[in-house]
């Protein structure tokens, strides 16, 4: 399944709830980001119908190894890319910001290329 900015994202939330919290349920995801419970819901679903997720019988919420896989490539993208742009002097906060919107588009070639350039690898 080709994924979009928003199945990354939760598949990024529940890796980083599960460094947190380790038992991952859909309310935890909706108090992380502050979506509905039924958008949650329905994000959920499709992302265990593309086998990124399980969710057992009490709720919580497994990552999959592809998930797991894509996940941690989305975080490392993220921390590698906001690295990037506090080092050339962009303030933390919107490093964030602009780290979590380029992380969806940049493509393999060019963050491999940036993590050259700037010795992250």
């Amino acid at each position: 399944m080709k994924t979009n900015k928003s199945s990354e994202d939760y598949l990024e939330t529940i890796l980083l709830l599960k460094n947190k919290i380790i038992n991952v349920r859909s309310i935890d995801i909706v108090n992380e980001t502050g979506y509905k419970k039924s958008s949650i819901s329905i994000a959920m679903k499709k992302l265990r119908e593309s086998n990124y997720i399980t969710i057992d019988d009490s709720g919580l919420i497994s990552l999959t190894p592809s998930g797991k896989t894509l996940a941690n490539k989305i975080f490392n993208k993220h921390n590698c890319l906001k690295e990037i742009f506090i080092s050339i002097g962009v303030p933390k906060d919107v490093a964030e910001k602009d780290a979590c919107k380029i992380e969806h588009c940049i493509s393999d070639e060019s963050f491999n290329c940036l993590m050259e350039h700037f010795k992250l690898k």
